[in-house]
């Protein structure tokens, strides 16, 4: 009796740490799942620009610092964080660097990808959440350029619990 409870007690601590074993990867607890999908979103919707290089590996992005909209309660850095990490985590995707003033050398290759996230109206609130909209500006020029070679935008809102 001793030894079947022995086992059963073991067998399951095996199961609990092979289902452990196996979790799927998330963000990391700092960055919520709504910043993160809208990082992946906006990732998404850079790799679609028409005059970047391909494939995508050959892209160097230069990430200048992301402006966001205080209203939302969003950091500029978690924001930038969860973009930085959705572009790296394309599969054969581009590099992607900090950019800042002193950057001179531009190659063929290399695109400084700017970001804008703003308020897009008041915050909507219901039964049980509010949601905050926003507009979320990427644009793509050549280092040196002042003019935008490439720019698109997403619209949607946050639900502020996620936050």
């Amino acid at each position: 009796m001793k030894t079947a409870l022995s086992r059963l007690v073991a067998l399951l601590a095996l199961t609990l740490l092979a289902g452990c074993a196996g979790a799927p990867e998330r963000p990391d607890s700092s960055i919520r799942q709504a910043l993160f999908n809208l990082g992946e979103r906006a990732a998404a919707l850079v790799m679609t620009a028409p005059d970047l290089p391909q494939p995508p590996s050959d892209q160097v992005l230069l990430l200048s610092r992301p402006e966001v909209n205080a209203g939302l309660g969003i950091e500029n850095e978690r924001f930038n964080e969860s973009l930085v990490r959705a572009l790296l985590a394309i599969s054969d995707g581009p590099q992607v660097l900090d950019w800042n003033t002193n950057m001179t050398d531009s190659g063929d290759n290399q695109w400084r990808l700017e970001s804008r996230l703003m308020a897009d109206g008041p915050r909507l609130s219901l039964s049980d959440r509010e949601l905050l909209p926003y507009r979320l500006t990427l644009t793509l020029r050549r280092p040196g350029e002042e003019a935008a070679r490439w720019e698109q935008s997403l619209q949607g809102a946050l639900d502020s619990t996620a936050l």
